[in-house]
């Protein structure tokens, strides 16, 4: 029962946010992601908690075949605005981000910047599942989240959990501008895995 309460209290919460523009929607990609895109050919991508698709729309610029989702509707109805309006294709669909329907196939690049530390314990669990079990051969797992050590945002039990199944092969500390201590992660399938 407190599972559904926190599920329905997030989703209450991330989806009142959309009603006007919320912080973390800048509308700019990030230099780290643009500094990716420089450097690795197109592929597959999957942006998960795309929001208003501002990255999936990047990727898709930029020759990959970029898809996203995230779970609050009115993000979803702007990303796919901000596509047409743009006149380019790409896929951005309402689901789950723990959820196996959100995958399909392998993907070159799966995205996440945000979304992986607002997720509760079970999510999270099936989310890394997910993304190592779609992160293709000699692909790349980007994620940027915010620190804690009290479980609440991405903590050391988190990349654990993740180096058991990818490697790390890259990390960054940084800050947010209200001092917020956060990271990016780059991750890929481990040695020999397919």
């Amino acid at each position: 029962m407190l599972n559904l309460i926190r599920k329905f209290s997030s989703r209450l919460f991330f989806n009142l946010f959309y009603l006007q523009s919320p912080p973390w929607d800048t509308g700019v990609s990030p230099p780290e992601l643009m500094d990716f895109i420089q450097t690795h050919p197109p592929g597959r991508a999957l942006d998960l908690g795309c929001g208003t698709g501002t990255n999936v729309l990047t990727l898709a610029q930029h020759g990959w075949q970029a898809s996203g989702v995230d779970f609050v509707p009115r993000a979803i109805r702007a990303a796919r605005r901000k596509l047409r309006h743009a006149g380019v294709e790409a896929v951005v669909k309402v689901g789950d981000v723990s959820s196996p329907a959100s995958f399909s196939g392998r993907y070159d690049l799966i995205l996440d910047i945000g979304c992986y530390h607002s997720l509760s314990p079970a999510q999270r669990n099936s989310y890394r599942q997910m993304v190592s079990r779609h992160l293709a051969a000699g692909g790349s797992y980007l994620l940027y989240g915010f620190l804690s050590e009290d479980g609440s945002k991405i903590g050391p039990e988190d990349v654990a959990a993740f180096e058991s199944l990818l490697d790390l092969y890259r990390r960054e500390n940084g800050e947010d501008n209200n001092r917020a201590v956060s990271a990016w992660f780059w991750f890929r399938p481990r040695t020999g895995a397919a």
